[in-house]
């Protein structure tokens, strides 16, 4: 819309000067509005209501002069939108606020056309330009207050991912650790389980870390967590319920907030066992105990099996179903009529197959030492073949 010539101009331009007259009068009744009505604007500073307050009523008058509306892109409310982010304004609130703002200012035209005579059809096209600034300016204001509200959560994410990484690598000082416990709602006095989980299928860990933090949450559960270098880490309470999600954890021993680092590093060891296993949920040193082993000394792993399970296969696959057998006796508490019971074999079958075992490695199921090895062997076996799914609960 272009701008009024001629004879128009000049009681065009003693309403605008009437209205900036009133400026600050009405920005003084404004801004008692807004912190009466909208009760997140009580953390935004007089002086900055003020200074946005001339921003629009600045260009308020220009659109009434020229007759013309800005374009998007000619609004500039990124600092504003990073400020009302910073103080926990919401964006409805802004947007309402500014609502207010230009409601004023359109009235405050009103009015002074009014009283001054203005022509209507003037009046209708300017009224038409103040609104149409509304719309705009809405939709600016709303776009970059999305855009800050990206920002400021991308960089707290930042800021917590670095507080957990160095109190998950012990690089935090005990002051840095009780700042940031009070910053993120963690109790110092409290203990802690490191946490290290991955993933299983198609889940990426930033959804694995959403999961995790909902579960935990539900069942009100302090913890902090973050995506580590492709894994989801930090503390938990207690051990989490991870019934449902495809997941693999390790979680490390309740400990002191100032000494989680020692928490994480087994957690680390735990979460690589698990996975070797190919198990799913979350496990402690409790669940996995001296497997945790196997996983860490491959040489003795091998030295084992060679003594124990590789000269059974020889025997081709009869050396598979001593190898069986003797799995199920050592796991079934030697009770070989269980073991025959489930392999749906006479006991004498079993009996034999366990004999052949002691022939063929020179060792006596009934040693001590025997037991403990072989237990290790099988364990170590089970590394070299597909995944199984633990026979109990895995939470």
């Amino acid at each position: 819309m272009a701008g009024q010539p001629g004879a128009a101009a000049a009681p065009l331009e003693r309403v605008v000067a009437a209205m900036a007259a009133r400026q600050k009068d009405v920005g003084g009744r404004l801004h008692a509005d807004l912190t009466r009505q909208v009760p997140s604007y009580r953390a935004v500073p007089r002086e900055l209501l003020e200074q946005i307050w001339h921003r629009h009523f600045q260009r308020a008058l220009a659109v009434v002069r020229e007759g013309t509306v800005p374009a998007p892109e000619d609004f500039d409310e990124a600092d504003v939108a990073r400020d009302r982010v910073a103080r926990g304004v919401p964006l409805g609130d802004g947007l309402r606020a500014f609502r207010r703002a230009l409601s004023a200012i359109r009235d405050l035209f009103l009015a002074e056309a009014a009283d001054r005579g203005l022509d209507p059809d003037l009046v209708v096209d300017r009224t038409t330009c103040l609104w149409e600034l509304v719309d705009v300016a809405s939709l600016r204001i709303a776009a970059v207050h999305r855009e800050a509200e990206v920002a400021s959560a991308l960089s707290d994410a930042r800021r917590r991912a670095d507080f957990l990484r160095g109190l998950l690598h012990g690089t935090l000082s005990a002051a840095e650790i009780h700042s940031g416990a009070a910053i993120y709602g963690l109790d110092p006095a409290r203990p802690y389980r490191a946490v290290r989980a991955v993933p299983n299928g198609d889940v990426g860990p930033d959804a694995l870390e959403r999961s995790l933090e909902y579960h935990g949450r539900r069942n009100g559960r302090r913890l902090l967590l973050a995506v580590l270098d492709g894994s989801v880490a930090g503390v938990v309470e207690e051990k989490p319920d991870l019934t449902g999600l495809e997941v693999t954890a390790g979680l490390g021993p309740p400990t002191e907030l100032t000494a989680v680092h020692r928490s994480f590093r087994a957690a680390g060891r735990l979460l690589e066992a698990a996975r070797a296993y190919g198990l799913r949920g979350g496990y402690d040193l409790g669940d996995l105990s001296w497997r945790v082993a196997v996983v860490a000394e491959p040489e003795l792993s091998e030295l084992l099996l060679d003594r124990y399970l590789r000269p059974l296969e020889a025997e081709g696959q009869f050396g598979a179903l001593i190898e069986e057998s003797v799995r199920g006796y050592l796991e079934g508490g030697r009770h070989i009529r269980e073991v025959a019971r489930s392999a749906h074999v006479h006991v004498n079958t079993v009996r034999y197959r366990l004999r052949r075992f002691e022939e063929l490695t020179g060792t006596s199921l009934d040693a001590p030492d025997t037991a403990v090895e072989l237990s290790w062997a099988l364990a170590a076996r089970e590394l070299e073949t597909p995944p199984r799914r633990p026979a109990g609960p895995a939470r």
